[in-house]
């Protein structure tokens, strides 16, 4: 799945913020001044216009990755700032609040940059911009994005710019509508996104390379790869760096089992079964390819069972409107290719179904998409289940799991609806 299309899924779909339990690790740049955390937005001294547009955007305290970054980002002087945060962490209201703290509003020309991987992603972290600064009645936002055509040697007013390496690039160098030297905050958003993108990387550390020295430099990634973390310390002197400590998902909440089914009639047959047995809350059932998919939902459906499905060829904007009728309970089964494998939290579902098991090019069992498929049940403390179907010849592929997560699949008949009825959460 590209990484730019899933960040902007989850920002879609995200209506409030994500509790991370990840244990916070900071390594400050320097380890003897005092490392402060708030636990109130009041604790940051913030302008009376900036506290109102946090508490309007439903913020009431500030979340664990905020709590660390926010007295780090806010610091006089400004210092900078490499950190590891998810989508849904709270970490762009963070960095828009810190471009919105610096901001000069009686000065008419641009402050702060952001860098952002795609176009609907800078246009999401501007609504972040607008919204929580609605009330900073001098602070304006403007877009260096494909399609926003400036002429050469316009004046730009704008105090914030959000964009896109190539087009501030341009703007920079070739149209001379920015002069990178007045930048007093530069935030990178999403660097494994960007490092994943074609020559955005070399576009990123041109630009970096043209601000000032007393430029407060801000980076931020979901994941801490190698590539990331040097492509992060070259891109930012002297960081203090924020790190979530990488915490194992855990299987320990989740009752797995397979079914032998030899065709897709089979495995139908003990879907219905398992449905016609089992109080089911929600159910994701997770398909090999499209075609599948698609037979299995009008089979669903012509069965009476509200059914929707999440596959490769649907925009983004689709996806996220397939996932939050899904949400809020319209349908109660959710078909998906490998698109939905990640990061969807429904607290309804109870139920996790792989109609094919997830393999790689040479059908061994891909066991990261596998743990991310059945780990959309049993979340939220809850328990919950993961049936597999499995055909007699796979039956190895069902072996390596046992061994891989060094846990058993309890075998089922499919027909057996006494033995099914027996399953209690």
């Amino acid at each position: 799945v590209d990484l730019a299309e899933n960040s902007l899924l989850n920002k879609l779909i995200r209506n409030s913020l994500v509790e991370s339990s990840h244990h916070v690790e900071v390594l400050q740049r320097d380890p003897s001044s005092p490392l402060f955390s708030v636990k109130s937005f009041e604790e940051l001294h913030l302008k009376n216009e900036l506290l109102q547009g946090i508490y309007a955007m439903g913020f009431n305290r500030p979340s664990k990755i905020q709590e660390t970054a926010l007295p780090m980002m806010l610091a006089d002087p400004p210092q900078n700032l490499i950190a590891q945060s998810q989508s849904g962490t709270g970490k762009t209201a963070a960095f828009v609040l810190a471009m919105l703290s610096r901001v000069n509003g009686a000065e008419k020309s641009p402050q702060c940059l952001c860098l952002s991987p795609t176009y609907e992603l800078a246009l999401q972290t501007g609504r972040v911009v607008e919204k929580m600064g609605k009330l900073c009645v001098n602070i304006r936002v403007t877009y260096a994005v494909r399609g926003n055509r400036i002429p050469r040697g316009t004046k730009i007013e704008e105090q914030i710019i959000i964009g896109t390496p190539g087009t501030v690039l341009d703007w920079c160098f070739k149209l001379k509508l920015l002069d990178a030297k007045k930048i007093s905050v530069f935030v990178l958003d999403e660097a494994d996104v960007m490092i994943d993108t074609q020559g955005f990387l070399d576009q990123s550390v041109r630009i970096q390379r043209t601000l000032s020295k007393d430029c407060q430099m801000l980076l931020f990634s979901a994941t801490f790869e190698e590539a990331v973390l040097q492509f992060a310390e070259q891109i930012i002197p002297d960081p203090n760096i924020i790190k979530l400590r990488r915490e194992e998902m855990t299987l320990t909440n989740i009752r797995q089992f397979y079914f032998l089914c030899e065709h897709k009639a089979d495995k139908y047959r003990a879907l219905c079964n398992v449905y016609g047995s089992i109080t089911v809350g929600q159910a994701i059932i997770f398909c090999q390819t499209r075609r599948n998919a698609k037979w299995l939902s009008l089979e669903l459906t012509r069965d009476g069972h509200k059914v929707s499905v999440l596959s490769g060829e649907l925009t983004v904007e689709q996806r996220a409107a397939v996932i939050q009728r899904f949400r809020d309970g319209k349908e109660k089964v959710l078909i998906t290719t490998n698109v939905c494998a990640r990061g969807i939290d429904v607290k309804q579902v109870t139920i996790v179904v792989n109609f094919n098991l997830p393999t790689n090019l040479l059908h061994y069992l891909d066991f990261e998409t596998y743990l991310h498929r059945i780990g959309r049940t049993g979340r939220f403390g809850k328990k919950g289940l993961a049936f597999n179907m499995v055909e007699r010849h796979n039956l190895p592929l069902i072996r390596s799991i046992e061994e891989h997560f060094k846990r058993g699949l309890s075998f089922l008949d499919p027909d057996d609806m006494d033995e099914i009825e027996k399953i209690d959460y």
